[in-house]
């Protein structure tokens, strides 16, 4: 027979909050979540993420297999 209240204690409307901001709803084991990093923030998803190479890697990754740029295509 199965143990009985072996669970975390579920909530359904978890409350996300990001530098003391409410900004989403999900479902979870904790009443509230505090995170430092979402979607709505994050450069990835907002666009506006850089790409910083100082010492030219991109630049050698992009020469040593003949890649062509964003496109995907190789030469």
């Amino acid at each position: 027979m199965p143990k009985s209240d072996i669970h975390p204690q579920w909530y359904p409307e978890a409350k996300v909050y990001c530098n003391g901001e409410f900004v989403m709803t999900v479902g979870s084991t904790q009443p509230e979540l505090h995170v430092d990093v979402w979607s709505g923030n994050h450069p990835f998803y907002t666009g506006t993420q850089k790409i910083i190479d100082t010492e030219g890697r991109v630049e050698r990754f992009q020469k040593r297999y003949n890649w062509m740029g964003s496109t995907g295509n190789k030469k």
